[in-house]
């Protein structure tokens, strides 16, 4: 940047689904120093933010709520000032009842350059989730954006509620579940027809996204029946009798499911955003994290006999091997010529996948199986009486070890560790005691592990009466949990995340038939 370019820009998050977050949007939270974000900003939307940003929620500065503007301003002059980029995210459109205009104001006048990053309201967004044309020729020729909490001093007076009861089109009303009652009797007063048809949105685009569906003059019965509560949307207008009776997102396979994703932290945006694109509601729990060995000695020496050409064959049994041990390559400052000669097997499409990253495609990726039987067996015509190093976690599987050892000179070298970080205390396994929690992947034998120790008889109860159901990686892994009595209610048929969450459409399916 130039000292002629913006250093603060006000972003909207869009309505909270992170696949609605505009491209510009996500590039300025991955450059930027400062995150100031609204309360209602999904906390989500915050892992596109540079990890080595200053995130602060601005319901932590101090003041009440309509106090906190000249502290946002304050704490966005100062790291302008000292040539950080920051990133004031807003929920939705920052223009759109999102006090953006207010916030561009004390930026024009404090002489402090910006940029306005647009964003998709929620009215946009609750309309398209449920099906609903905000506008059709027939029905609706205009949309009205309406706040439901005006503030109480506003030159010019209030809504003018006689005009809007007459209003040509939809109705979108901003923060007004707490008003409902005041805002149905002002307008049926003013004319609006009593059996207009209403709805209220909550949570719009996200898996968890409710809604309640009324006349006019029933809303508020149905919204206390439906158990919403704010914030949420109100949509009033004939449009709303054009919906589907479901609609396309509320008929996504994992619509409304909770999951409880318990890889690494460094593993889960995949998982995750292919969970959210099912309709799921992905909860994150790290409960193992990858570091690397105590002693990098033994590696040192084993990549020392590489370079020197000493053995056959490079075996990996995880993408996380192939990851440290290029890592560690490149940290003596050598390079991926020190592979020589050597061939490369990998253990699964995923290992082999990490390894083409860095330009190298293995010469052998068995696809009969991943677990080590079927492995060794591929393998065995291929190694059999030659020099194999074995690159792996130090917990890895013993039956790998063995079986090469049978067929091959075997040297085996520990890559990374695999460190038990669970917090039993945490707000995921609460979701889980509370039955809230529809599947619970198993990507790892290690993960199964740690997992099942953190359990109480609550949790497994639920799973024994299928409320909370697991899903295994692989028949490995689905072994370690049914050694312990616990039931497995489905193994992925292509060990992989994507097999796993194959096998989660699968049960959620058979359960709803």
């Amino acid at each position: 940047m130039t000292t002629a370019d913006p250093h603060v820009f006000l972003v909207g998050a869009g309505p909270g689904d992170p696949g609605l977050l505009t491209l510009r949007a996500a590039e300025l939270l991955a450059a930027a120093d400062v995150v100031l974000y609204d309360q209602l900003v999904p906390k989500r939307i915050l892992d596109f933010a540079n990890p080595a940003a200053e995130c602060l929620c601005v319901r932590d500065l101090p003041g009440q709520t309509a106090d906190r503007t000249p502290y946002t301003l304050q704490r966005m002059a100062a790291a302008a000032a000292a040539g950080k980029i920051v990133v004031r995210l807003k929920g939705g459109d920052p223009f759109v009842f999102g006090r953006g205009g207010e916030e561009a104001e004390a930026l024009r006048l404090a002489g402090i350059p910006y940029e306005v990053v647009p964003g998709v309201t929620a009215a946009l967004a609750a309309a398209a989730f449920l099906d609903i044309p905000l506008t059709h020729r027939h029905q609706a020729s205009a949309v009205a954006l309406i706040t439901g909490h005006e503030l109480p001093a506003r030159p010019g007076g209030k809504l003018d509620w006689e005009a809007l009861a007459r209003f040509p089109g939809t109705l979108a009303i901003y923060m007004g579940i707490a008003r409902l009652p005041l805002i149905v009797a002002e307008l049926v007063k003013y004319g609006k027809d009593p059996d207009t048809p209403s709805a209220i949105v909550e949570r719009a685009s996200m898996g968890n996204m409710r809604t309640t569906f009324a006349p006019l003059h029933n809303l508020e019965r149905a919204r206390r029946q439906a158990g919403l509560e704010s914030p949420g949307l109100i949509l009033i207008g004939p449009v709303i009798d054009l919906r589907a009776a479901s609609s396309w997102f509320e008929q996504k396979p994992l619509f409304g499911r909770r999951v409880l994703v318990t890889r690494p932290r460094d593993q889960v945006e995949g998982m995750v955003r292919k969970l959210e694109r099912l309709g799921a509601v992905p909860l994150v729990l790290p409960t193992i994290e990858i570091r690397p060995p105590d002693d990098f000695g033994p590696l040192d020496a084993a990549l020392y006999k590489l370079r020197e050409g000493l053995y056959d064959w490079l075996v990996f049994s995880s993408a996380h091997g192939v990851h440290g041990f290029v890592k560690r390559l490149e940290a003596l400052g050598r390079d991926l010529r020190d592979f020589g000669t050597v061939r490369i097997a990998t253990i699964g499409p995923k290992t082999a996948e990490a390894l083409r990253e860095y330009r190298i495609t293995p010469d052998l990726v068995p696809e009969t199986s991943v677990r080590s039987e079927g492995f060794v067996a591929a393998l065995a015509p291929h190694v059999r009486g030659q020099r194999l190093l074995l690159a792996r976690a130090e917990q890895g599987r013993e039956q790998l070890r063995t079986g090469l050892a049978e067929i091959a000179r075997v040297e085996q070298v520990t890559v990374y560790t695999q460190v038990n970080v669970l917090d039993p205390a945490s707000a995921p396994m609460d979701a889980l005691r509370r039955g809230e929690v529809s599947f619970v992947p198993l990507s790892s034998a290690n993960i199964a592990r740690s997992l099942l120790a953190a359990m109480d008889a609550t949790i497994l109860g639920r799973i024994e009466r299928g409320e909370t159901q697991l899903i295994a990686i692989s028949p490995e892994t689905a072994a370690v949990a049914e050694g312990q009595g616990v039931r497995v209610a489905g193994t992925a048929t292509t060990h992989t995340t994507e097999g796993m969450i194959e096998e989660m459409v699968r049960v959620a399916r058979a359960k709803t038939t």
